[in-house]
């Protein structure tokens, strides 16, 4: 029997946890399995449970729910985040995409729009593990239909391949960049963005070249190479 992916449900409003945690376990093969009401208590939970997904409200009282999200991402904890909130403007909407959240469902919404989106995670989750050797169409349906190549094959111990995808998005969508201007983009650290960087430079999915300036050490900067997306 295939075991439930966990949830942890976050936001500032008890009464919207406990209505956000009964639409989820209305869904077959889905367990809430902690609450949390502000972004400390968040990443606490996400480090202590270790859900498969994370329902995240951007309005909390101690930090944005998109820094938490930053947060998430630059500790290489591999969770999915669904953005659950009323904030409907489009730079929060743009740094959720870039952050590596897998949806934003805006408030107040239907038991039903949750249970689908819910079931749509479910299936993705399943393509990828049911099958020995996942093919394109596999492939960019857990990526939205983009037509990327997975980031993650190959990756080292500790890098996780939804944090890859983002770096080479962030190298395709702003061109040249440094370790510290990746980081930046992304919310990481900047040793972690390093980290990607480099090792995609020691795979051919990225070109790096030496800026040298008038002082101090030269700055190495990533690009992805002529013809490669």
């Amino acid at each position: 029997m295939t075991r439930p992916l966990t949830v942890l449900v976050v936001d500032d409003d008890f009464m919207v946890v406990r209505v956000h945690t009964k639409f989820v376990e209305r869904v077959e093969g889905f367990e809430v399995v902690a609450t949390a009401r502000t972004g400390s208590e968040a990443l606490d939970s996400v480090r202590r449970h270790r859900p498969d997904l994370v329902l995240l409200d951007v309005h909390l009282p101690d930090m944005s729910g998109l820094d938490v999200l930053r947060a998430l991402r630059a500790e290489g904890l591999d969770v999915e985040v669904l953005m659950v909130t009323a904030e409907r403007e489009l730079d929060s909407v743009r740094a959720a995409r870039l952050t590596g959240a897998v949806g934003y469902l805006v408030k107040p919404f239907s038991q039903d729009d949750l249970a689908g989106r819910l079931e749509e995670l479910r299936r993705l989750r399943h393509r990828l593990h049911d099958v020995e050797e996942p093919g394109q169409a596999d492939i960019d349906q857990v990526f939205g239909g983009a037509s990327s190549a997975a980031a993650g094959t190959g990756l080292p111990k500790g890098l996780s391949a939804q944090t890859g995808e983002l770096v080479l998005r962030s190298l395709r969508e702003h061109g040249e960049q440094s370790a510290a201007e990746c980081a930046d983009a992304l919310g990481l650290a900047r040793v972690t963005a390093r980290r990607y960087l480099e090792h995609f430079v020691a795979t051919g999915r990225a070109h790096v070249r030496q800026q040298y300036g008038r002082v101090g050490r030269p700055e190495r900067l990533y690009s992805i190479p002529t013809g490669k997306s």
